[in-house]
């Protein structure tokens, strides 16, 4: 008896068949952009951090909220610059 993720993967297997394997190269490429990412990430959160470590010393706490929606939203957005940087490599 098969599970629903099975199930479900079935599905999506006919729905959408497996694509090309990726080269070596287009992994070295992939393996590049989270690496670049990785670092966008790593310097914004360690600028915000600071931010936020100062804010709290001085007790903003209306600041120190703002900094941490300006963190999550960083994220986020680098999240999607990555994504669609690897996008466009898997579709070149």
């Amino acid at each position: 008896m098969k599970s629903a993720y099975e199930l479900a993967m079935e599905r999506l297997q006919q729905e959408e068949p497996d694509s090309k394997p990726l080269s070596e190269e287009t992994k070295q490429q992939l393996a590049e952009v989270d690496e670049k990412f990785d670092a966008k990430v790593a310097e914004r959160e360690i600028f915000l951090n600071q931010q936020l470590a100062s804010a709290q010393s001085k007790g903003e706490f209306e600041e120190v909220e703002a900094i941490r929606k300006q963190i999550s939203g960083e994220k986020a957005r680098l999240d999607e610059e990555r994504e669609a940087a690897k996008d466009k490599i898997r579709n070149a």
